[in-house]
Formats: C-alpha cells, structure tokens, sequence
C-alpha cells in the first residue's frame, strides 16, 4: 500500500470513530438520567427514629419487611429528654452504619431527623407524619396556625415528665389498630420532658437531602393540613395514607414501600 492509500485508509477509519463517538456521546446525553440511576449504588442502611407516646417498637412492623428486603434497620432509642439528647443518640447509631444511610423519623423525630440528618453518610430523609421544622423555627407556633388536633388534650403531667392518657392514646394516637394492640402500645409509652416541647432545631437537613413525606390523612395527634404544608415546603415527595398517626404500625407495608424507594430499592 503506498502512502496515499495509507492515508486514505486512516482518513477513513478515523472519520467513522468520530462519527461513532459523536453518535455515542449524543445517546448518552439523551439518557444521562437513566445511566446515573443505573449505576448508583442501592442504600443497604436505615435508621428509624421514634417520636412521643412511644419507644423503639414501634417499628417493629416497619424493620421486619425491611430486613426481608435486604436491609440493615436499626431503631434508636430515643430518651425523649431533650433534643439535644436525641440527636445525640442518633448520632452514635448513625456512625456506626457502613456507607450511605436513610434516616427516618416519625412524629417528634421528624425534629431529630431535620437535625441529625445533616450527617454525611445520610442520602436521604423519610418522615413519616412527622415534624419538619426549618432551623429555628419554633414549632410550636407554626402549629397553633392549623386548628389543634384532639389528642394535645389528653397529655397528662406529672411534675416535669407527660404521657398520653389511655383515652387519648387509643382514640387520637392509635385510631386504627385493633384495641388491644393499641392498649400494649399505651403500656410501653416512654415519658417525655416538658422542655422537649420548646426546643428547636439548628439545621434543616432536608434543605441538602432528598426527602419523602408520608402524610396520614386520619390523623388526630398532628394536623394532617399542617403535615402536608411542611411536606410541600420541603418539596418533598410525599405520599397520602388513610391512617391514624401510627401508619407506621396500621400501614407497614406502605411505609416500608416508600422508605425503600428513598433507599433506592425500587
């Protein structure tokens, strides 16, 4: 072959690369989403975060359809004390996850998932009829602008600590179990400090983290209008369940769901 044949012969088969790269660049930029979801590693993480009138338990339901799943679900112990103190606890069980987690955080905890979830190895957040104050915000004061729920008035005090009375606890909190579920659940409800009710967060960590809110329609211990203006404010995706402020017991398979899709798992 002389050089002009060389020439023509490299002039091309480099003009058909080019052509395949262009082609192959122009696809990729096409399906730039697809690929990404594709290649992104599955969250084999969640920690679950408990809120008042309640203990750790109360995921029971949620953690068994996780762990079927695959997951490793690990439920904090929230002392209800202070939040610092809650966050604190979930610190600790946040650092002891291996690679990226999805914090959740029900009720109260939707406080210690706002905070604590600005922790590096959380991806995402999942509240599930939970609060979701902005940082500083004093919750108590955006509640008092939607009508109260029925159950704030069957807190009972004893010096500093409150529970909810058993009335209460089944008709507001727990509305759709079965009587006696709810009555084993009102047995195990860990008391809570009155100055819990006054603090506030420094963080909001769903302004960074991709977020999903689990808004219960029936719900007489948040207001289910408030819930969904705080799960629009975040710009969460959100979802609606017929269900009573325990959706994570009433409904676990709904919630399992929508935490499994904040890990990536569907």
């Amino acid at each position: 072959m002389n050089n002009e044949d060389e020439t023509g012969s490299n002039y091309r088969m480099n003009r058909r690369m080019f052509v395949g790269m262009v082609a192959a660049g122009a696809a990729g930029a096409a399906l730039p989403r697809v690929a990404l979801a594709q290649s992104a590693p599955k969250i084999r993480n969640v920690v679950l975060v408990h809120g008042l009138f309640a203990d750790g338990s109360c995921w029971s339901e949620v953690i068994a359809r996780l762990q079927a799943a695959g997951i490793n679900a690990t439920a904090v112990q929230n002392p209800l004390t202070s939040l610092q103190d809650a966050v604190q606890a979930t610190q600790r069980v946040l650092a002891q996850q291996n690679g990226p987690t999805v914090l959740v955080g029900h009720s109260f905890a939707g406080m210690i998932v706002s905070e604590a979830g600005v922790a590096p190895n959380v991806s995402s957040l999942v509240y599930v009829a939970a609060r979701a104050p902005d940082a500083g915000e004093d919750y108590t004061a955006l509640a008092k602008t939607f009508p109260t729920p029925p159950a704030s008035a069957g807190i009972v005090w004893s010096d500093d600590e409150g529970h909810l009375n058993e009335e209460a606890f089944l008709r507001d909190f727990a509305g759709d179990l079965p009587a006696a579920k709810a009555r084993v659940l009102y047995a195990v409800q860990a008391p809570f400090r009155r100055s819990l009710l006054a603090d506030r967060t420094t963080h909001a960590a769903w302004r960074s983290k991709p977020s999903w809110y689990a808004v219960s329609t029936e719900d007489r211990t948040i207001n289910p209008d408030l819930e969904r203006f705080m799960a629009k404010r975040m710009g969460a995706k959100t979802i609606e369940v017929k269900a009573s402020h325990l959706s994570l017991i009433s409904q676990p398979d709904t919630i399992t769901k929508l935490i499994l899709e904040a890990a990536g798992q569907t």
